[in-house]
């Protein structure tokens, strides 16, 4: 069987810098196929999977599509020279996105009751309590800002750190560091070239500190957790424990960000649906999946096929690799009506933003709590919203959304 080929870039940083192009090409993609061979530099080859079914299917049989060895799509240059450093392709970092099997599984273990609703509903008061505070910040403002830069960014950023136990005057280091690991591609943020591995350093270091703190003192946080864990009556290695508090520490709130800001973009666009959570607050919970539907903060992960297979009718060989397109999928037309419009009624809504199976987000309640509770402040609040300028997207291929988004916007008369 020939290989179906793809040959439209949407996966490239640069191809992430004009959302509709970038949604243009991956419905002309989806036409072509559900799984396309891809042959693009800098990139090695690979498949792309680009429908909503053959995703699921991958990520149900996390015994055939295995996450290592390749996660991302990096250059093969840049890939060979952390190979040569480090002998690994992920360098000196080994976190939950990496992992396979029982490995994968004993890791999360560590920290997945921190992450359940049970735990998690004893954080809604001071969730509550602190989109009421970027509310206000908002009615401070005057009617017009930046609203990825004075709410979308630290309002997840301040929860996340104080899970962990971080100290919120520590909240700028970990937003800059996880700004310039997630946005290596970006010129605004890159350090030292792509994929740079001196931020990687300098948030080990930051995190090691943390670490010796709680384990001379443990405290009731997630980063003592973290420190004093073991596996087989075995502490974890040292590298394995800053990884770890690394994607707790980053992950834990730039997606969640990118969300609250590309779902305020949507509900300034579209007025008619910010009228209907006006009319009725009581769809912000449905409004909040459309929200990460239509943001998708990550745009893929990679699979490797562990043994000869077949996906959507097409032969797979063992150790060729799956590029899942979660923003392709999360467009699907056989998955979504009209999957181009934002709706906040829309249902169901089965969206990938999450992934699924084993590596689904390990802190997907946590966002759906906090999407929800800023965005009923806002509805209850805000009587209007607009765009006061163009948004502007941060250039990555992998993990990330706006890094500005001017609004503006006109409070309720208080009552």
């Amino acid at each position: 069987m020939n290989k179906p080929l793809g040959t439209l870039d949407i996966f490239s940083p640069e191809a992430y810098l004009d959302e509709v192009e970038v949604a243009r090409r991956c419905k002309e993609l989806r036409a072509l196929g559900p799984v396309l061979w891809v042959e693009q530099e800098p990139y090695r080859p690979f498949w792309a999977a680009l429908r909503r079914d053959v995703i699921m299917q991958v990520e149900r049989d996390s015994r055939t599509w295995l996450a290592a060895p390749r996660q991302t799509l990096i250059p093969r240059d840049i890939e060979d020279a952390i190979i040569a450093q480090w002998g690994v392709r992920t360098g000196p970092v080994r976190t939950l996105l990496d992992m396979d099997g029982s490995d994968h599984r004993d890791h999360r273990g560590l920290t997945q009751s921190w992450f359940n609703s049970a735990f998690l509903d004893t954080l809604r008061e001071r969730m509550a309590r602190l989109a009421r505070e970027y509310v206000d910040k908002l009615a401070a403002l005057g009617g017009e800002c930046d609203f990825v830069e004075e709410v979308a960014v630290p309002y997840p950023l301040i929860m996340i750190t104080s899970i962990l136990g971080l100290p919120d005057s520590d909240a700028d280091l970990v937003l800059r560091l996880t700004q310039e690991l997630f946005g290596a591609q970006d010129p605004e943020r890159q350090r030292s070239g792509e994929f740079g591995q001196d931020v990687v350093m300098e948030f080990f270091g930051y995190l090691a500190r943390v670490v010796a703190e709680r384990r001379a003192e443990p405290r009731d946080d997630l980063m003592s957790v973290v420190a004093n864990a073991t596996l087989h009556d075995q502490p974890l290695p040292d590298m394995d424990t800053l990884s770890y508090g690394m994607l707790l520490a980053a992950a834990g709130h730039d997606t969640t960000s990118s969300s609250v800001g590309i779902g305020m973009m949507q509900l300034a666009r579209n007025p008619e649906e910010f009228a209907k959570l006006k009319v009725d607050p009581g769809l912000i919970a449905k409004a909040a999946q459309e929200m990460f539907r239509w943001a998708t903060p990550v745009r893929h992960f990679m699979r490797t096929a562990a043994v000869d297979t077949e996906l959507a009718g097409q032969p797979i060989k063992a150790g060729e690799s799956v590029c899942l397109m979660y923003l392709a999928a999360n467009r699907d037309e056989d998955a979504f009506p009209d999957p181009d419009a934002f709706r906040v009624d829309r249902s169901p809504n089965r969206h990938v933003a999450f992934g699924y199976g084993a590596h689904h987000c390990l802190g997907r309640i946590l966002a759906e709590m906090e999407v929800e509770a800023l965005f009923a402040e806002i509805v209850s609040r805000v009587d209007s919203i607009e765009l006061a300028g163009t948004p502007e997207w941060v250039k990555t291929n992998h993990t990330g959304g706006l890094k500005h988004l001017p609004i503006r916007y006109r409070m309720a008369p208080r009552g």
